[in-house]
């Protein structure tokens, strides 16, 4: 069976995966914030399907650093970590099937941003439903995590275009983002 992705995409989608796990797990930042980490996840996802180009590469690149990061015992969650990951890159997948190339790259980033967001908030929302919180208990506590991760998701997406551009001028993508609008 081939793969969907070339030898250059399958690195870029694997560099992109690792580096989101390392930087993770070496700036184990506590700010005391709900989402922060929203931020390097909806960085390294929009740079890797901006670089790919190709609906998939943000699941593989979310599966790929989900098993990073269980290999490497980074986080807490144990296999459940996988999904940390997974379920945000398979919802921003999802959207891109309805969206590509319909919005410009810096609104296609930010509408991103936040279906990924809403993902990550849902699996929160789910397990405090699960561990038998009320459910308007559960819902105020989704909206929150809902903002403070949207704030950040959006934060990582709008310096997404810039290091595209950056990218594409030192002709360091094989294909040209002045084929996108």
């Amino acid at each position: 069976m081939k793969s969907p992705f070339d030898l250059q995409d399958a690195l870029f989608i694997g560099f992109c995966a690792t580096l989101l796990v390392v930087l993770k797990s070496m700036l184990r930042l506590k700010l005391g914030l709900s989402g922060h980490s929203m931020f390097l996840m909806t960085f390294f996802y929009l740079i890797c399907y901006g670089a790919v180009g190709r609906v998939g590469s943000i699941t593989a690149c979310g599966l790929l650093a989900g098993l990073v990061a269980m290999m490497l015992s980074v986080g807490k969650g144990g296999p459940m970590i996988l999904l940390k990951f997974g379920l945000p890159a398979m919802a921003m997948d999802l959207a891109l099937l309805f969206m590509s190339g319909l919005f410009s790259l810096r609104w296609q980033s930010i509408i991103l941003a936040l279906i990924g967001c809403l993902a990550w908030a849902s699996k929160g929302w789910i397990g405090n439903l699960l561990a038998g919180m009320s459910g308007q208990v559960a819902l105020v506590q989704f909206g929150i995590n809902f903002l403070q991760g949207a704030m950040f998701a959006v934060a990582a997406a709008l310096l997404v275009p810039p290091v595209l551009r950056r990218l594409d001028a030192h002709d360091l993508l094989h294909r040209s983002l002045t084929d996108e609008k």
